[in-house]
């Protein structure tokens, strides 16, 4: 397999391209009228919203010298990381592999090696711990063959929040006020990384997280998930648990049938992260009237065409878009119930940090 040449001193003007995303007014129903909410479109950045954490998370690393010139970056991804660290890599120097797993789409492993990215694919869920930990197994394999070799660690590396600050200044200066963030949940890193800002900006705002079911980020069992790119099947150090003012989990039905929603009546629409996010945005904008909502689209849709937008997919996977909930069923305490669908709670507490293995890990 061949990957792009690359100068150890990469190129990088590039850097200049991160960030500076539009921010649209999305006031279509999802899947009730609603007032509207801000989306901040970071799917229409270069690299895509990771490309943030993913420069941050090598720039921080060759400042300590953990991250030698020239030298290989190995990191384990579900995809959209992937394409940030591509681009990260082009603009300094060094070539990236990614580890993924046989769950990654087709049109996304051709778009990483366009793009100088070296893959390398499990094909099979470990007995503990799923995909993400076959995926580690491998990493860890890699790691051990190539010299000064270094790995981000995206779930437990500061640096991933830090390079959010931007996204907290673009909307301070795109937003007059703000009283409300909608933040998808999976590494922790960008709700982490643009609260804190934003909260010193506008000291009252309200943080809503947003998890898939089946993920125990916030407390809920491990269990297997179609939805890539929110949720986790282990608990991230980056998530600041305190951070937030309530949760909610989405089933992919009320997902996709948000996205499609956006796609038809909005024009911008995005994948998994990105119409759950949407569908709790747009209830927040309901039951919190003249409140002013703001949310984070990750992605745009052209990776999720064979999934999210596609009804054979859905019907292989029981996904019922039809069913979908229109508003969400509430619970006392992340441990009352599991929850199967759109599910809401106001009780925020860090869940014990062990591992809870997941035969389908997809994160």
């Amino acid at each position: 397999m061949t990957t792009a040449v690359l100068s150890p001193a990469g190129n990088r003007e590039l850097l200049a391209l991160v960030g500076r995303t539009p921010l649209a007014r999305v006031a279509v129903d999802l899947p009730c009228p609603q007032p509207g909410f801000w989306a901040k479109l970071e799917g229409l950045g270069v690299g895509g919203m990771k490309a943030r954490a993913a420069v941050s998370m090598l720039l921080g690393a060759k400042e300590r010298g953990e991250l030698r010139p020239g030298a290989t970056v190995v990191e384990s991804t579900s995809g959209t990381l992937g394409i940030g660290l591509a681009f990260a890599g082009q603009a300094l120097g060094h070539p990236v592999v990614l580890v993924g797993d046989t769950e990654l789409e087709p049109s996304m492993r051709r778009l990483l090696h366009a793009h100088g990215a070296r893959l390398e694919l499990v094909d099979r869920p470990a007995a503990e711990g799923g995909w993400q930990a076959a995926r580690l197994t491998r990493l860890r394999g890699l790691l051990a063959s190539l010299p000064d070799a270094y790995w981000p660690d995206q779930y437990n590396n500061p640096d991933n929040i830090a390079g959010y600050a931007s996204l907290a200044a673009e909307l301070a200066v795109q937003l007059d006020h703000l009283d409300v963030l909608v933040c998808s949940v999976g590494t922790g890193g960008h709700s982490a990384g643009v609260i804190g800002p934003l909260r010193r900006h506008w000291p009252g705002v309200r943080l809503i997280g947003v998890d898939a079911i089946g993920s125990t980020i916030f407390g809920q069992p491990a269990r297997p998930r179609v939805m890539r790119g929110l949720g986790s099947s282990i608990h991230p150090r980056n998530v600041v648990h305190e951070a937030f003012d309530e949760v909610h989990w989405v089933g992919p039905a009320e997902a996709a049938d948000a996205c499609r929603r956006l796609a038809a009546g909005a024009f911008v629409s995005g994948g998994w992260s990105t119409g759950a996010v949407a569908l709790v945005a747009a209830w927040a904008a309901r039951v919190h009237p003249g409140a002013v909502v703001a949310t984070v689209f990750p992605d745009g849709p052209h990776r999720y065409l064979g999934s999210v937008y596609d009804d054979d997919f859905a019907v292989a996977h029981g996904i019922d878009l039809a069913a979908a909930a229109r508003r969400p069923v509430e619970i006392a305490h992340p441990q009352a119930v599991e929850a199967t669908g759109w599910t809401r709670c106001r009780t925020v507490t860090a869940p014990p940090h062990s591992r809870t293995p997941c035969p389908e890990e997809s994160q």
